[in-house]
Formats: C-alpha cells, structure tokens, sequence
C-alpha cells in the first residue's frame, strides 16, 4: 500500500488503531528483522496520516475560534 493510498482511505480512528496494533507486534517481538523494519515502516506511515488529521483538525478548531472572536470583536464595537 503506498502512503498515498493510505492518506486518502484512511480515517483517524483506522490509522490509529492500525498503529496500535503495529505497535504492539514490534513490542511482541517474535518476527523476523525483516518484518519488524516493514511493521516500523507501517507505523512510520500510519504516524504520518495521524499527525495530518490532528493537524488538519486543528487548523479547523483555531479558524472557528478565530471566526467567533471576530464575531465577539464586531459586536462590542
């Protein structure tokens, strides 16, 4: 699966609990160096895709706090 394929069919909660379960593999230990650098790839990837939800959330929640402060501002004027 290429990260591009990920960034536009997975949602935060998939990749998240994707990761989770990455993490919890490499933690298991039990697989070869092989696949322990494919599943640290993985989970480098489905970071990335987290990060980029979070982020994007964020820019949503400070343009409305922005939006409504601007609001308040026009009101007391």
């Amino acid at each position: 699966m290429t990260s591009k394929v990920t960034e536009e069919t997975l949602g935060y909660e998939q990749a998240r609990d994707e990761l989770i379960e990455v993490v919890r593999r490499l933690e298991a230990g039990g697989t070869t160096l092989e696949e322990s650098l494919a599943l640290w790839e993985r989970g480098e990837e489905l970071a990335r895709v987290c990060r980029r939800w979070l982020d994007g959330a964020r820019a949503r929640l400070d343009a409305a706090l922005a939006e409504e402060e601007a609001a308040e501002d026009g009101e007391s004027e």
